[in-house]
């Protein structure tokens, strides 16, 4: 239980009294500056905790007298007995014992004084073990955050309840997201990139209705499933002109672009495929929507250049139709360049010269807007070299894939006019933001556990956590007491 705020204080003097003691001892004993640092903050953190217990004490216990008025003006009784509720602080627990007021035990408190006096949050533990956990959570596994704690801070919450106050914290997210404002005009730079890709999560499977008739995974059957999570970016550039000698030589790793400006104000974002309210919410279409308004609100008056930078994938041309259908659309180069070597590799052996000589050749003709010579000259060299079987279906899909995305394969244009070809910010989000920490070995996710990650992970990445701390915090305030943040 609390102490009371006299003996809260004098305790903390005794105990800093100790500190002192202990430093002066530890001098004389000539003992190392890392041990003495280690102690030092195990009594630091029991000093912080009987302090917290003085500031508690300070505010008394709650009772405004026999009854207080509700919010709807009715008459709230208080209860005969105080009521005890744990709070998990970074220093320890505190047990914190107030009068609380409603209609009678039993039934829902509709009032509790010194909770709201205190801000304190709607769970047990406090927003700075949150913001702490969740830093930590946002990184590595939850297991290996509780490790953590418990080695700094002597706290020991369990996985589950990390990965509930996750899911808790996620909840404030989008809304965050959907308030934030655009970033300031004189930052911005002329062009404005939209880029999408698609990452697997590796799924939990269901469990069986009945028992595992064995425990060896049967013909076909996989490990475990992926669901794909659709990851977008939007960002503001500056234009670069090129030639195609300058790309040949960069991808080749000749030469480095010193002067290759860099995304400003990227935002990164991530949605799944759930079932809200039985209803299916498809990521793809959910993602779009929120970079088109993204998009929408850093370029206002429409001034800006539109690039949507995308691979071949034919669901996410059809969303930049619906909601980009202004924009500048091209073709991931890398994703081109890919194919050129699966078409290399049907005529020569792979990592061979003439292998790299084949890619080097078509590629610069890709660049100077060569599309259809490509094309024509790789049905030419299937019919001379009488491919057939394997290699000719491999060549055919190559084929397929330029004649499909030959609207959006004009290089030479887009180099003219310094657009950027290549989506590595949407390479890098899948990354960053889903394979360093979705994917790291045995993690297997819910729907619902992969979808809050992928947003903290996303404010995170984007500079914006302390912003979303501080909403999210005002918003449970205000929810749970109708006042502003303590």
């Amino acid at each position: 239980m609390i102490m009371t705020q006299e003996q809260a204080f004098l305790k903390a003097q005794t105990d800093l009294q100790t500190l002192v003691a202990f430093v002066r001892q530890a001098a004389e004993e000539e003992q190392r500056i890392d041990q003495v640092e280690r102690h030092l903050l195990a009594r630091l953190l029991r000093l912080g905790l009987v302090l917290l217990e003085g500031f508690v004490a300070e505010h008394g216990d709650g009772d405004q007298g026999e009854a207080v008025a509700g919010a709807d003006g009715s008459r709230l009784r208080r209860l005969p007995e105080a009521h005890v509720r744990r709070y998990q602080s970074i220093f320890g627990e505190l047990s914190i014992r107030r009068y609380v007021y409603g209609s009678r035990e039993g039934q829902k408190i509709e009032s509790v004084p010194l909770d709201a006096a205190l801000g304190l949050p709607a769970g047990d533990f406090s927003y700075v073990v949150e913001d702490w956990a969740q830093r930590l959570c946002v990184h590595e596994s939850f297991a290996e955050a509780v490790a953590t704690l418990n080695h700094l801070l002597g706290l020991r919450p369990s996985v589950r309840s990390l990965e509930a106050m996750n899911r808790a914290l996620a909840e404030s997210a989008p809304a965050l997201t959907d308030a934030q404002p655009p970033p300031p005009a004189r930052e911005e730079e002329p062009l404005l990139v939209v880029t999408a890709d698609g990452k697997g999560v590796p799924m939990r499977k269901p469990r069986p209705a009945g028992p595992r008739r064995s425990p060896r995974r049967g013909k076909g059957e996989k490990a475990n499933q992926k669901q794909m999570a659709t990851v977008g970016a939007v960002y503001t550039i500056a234009p670069y002109v090129r030639t195609v000698d300058d790309v040949v030589e960069e991808l080749q790793r000749t030469a480095r672009a010193r002067e290759r400006p860099a995304p400003c104000h990227k935002e990164v974002w991530a949605e799944m495929t759930c079932v809200v309210d039985d209803e299916v919410c498809n990521g793809r279409v959910t993602l779009f929507d929120r970079l088109a308004d993204r998009a929408a609100r850093r370029n206002p008056d429409g001034r800006k250049p539109v690039i949507c930078l995308l691979d071949g994938e034919r669901a996410l041309w059809e969303a930049r139709a619906e909601y980009f259908p202004d924009s500048v659309g091209i073709l991931d180069l890398f994703h081109v360049l890919e194919k050129l070597w699966t078409a290399a590799h049907c005529f020569h052996a792979e990592g061979s010269r003439a292998a790299a000589d084949f890619v080097n050749e078509r590629l610069r003709m890709l660049l100077e807007g060569k599309v259809g010579y490509v094309i024509g000259g790789l049905r030419q060299m299937r019919t001379k070299r009488g491919l057939s079987g394997a290699k000719r279906k491999t060549l055919q899909t190559v084929i397929t894939y330029y004649e499909n995305n030959r609207a959006h394969m004009k290089y030479d244009a887009y180099l003219a006019a310094g657009y950027p070809i290549g989506s590595g910010v949407a390479e890098g989000a899948c990354r960053h933001l889903v394979k360093d920490r979705l994917e790291r070995t045995g993690m297997r996710w819910t729907v619902e556990g992969a979808q809050a990650m992928l947003y903290l992970r996303a404010l995170y990445l984007n500079g914006d956590w302390e912003t979303f701390l501080e909403y999210r915090i005002a918003r449970e305030q205000k929810e749970l007491y109708a006042l502003p943040a303590a």
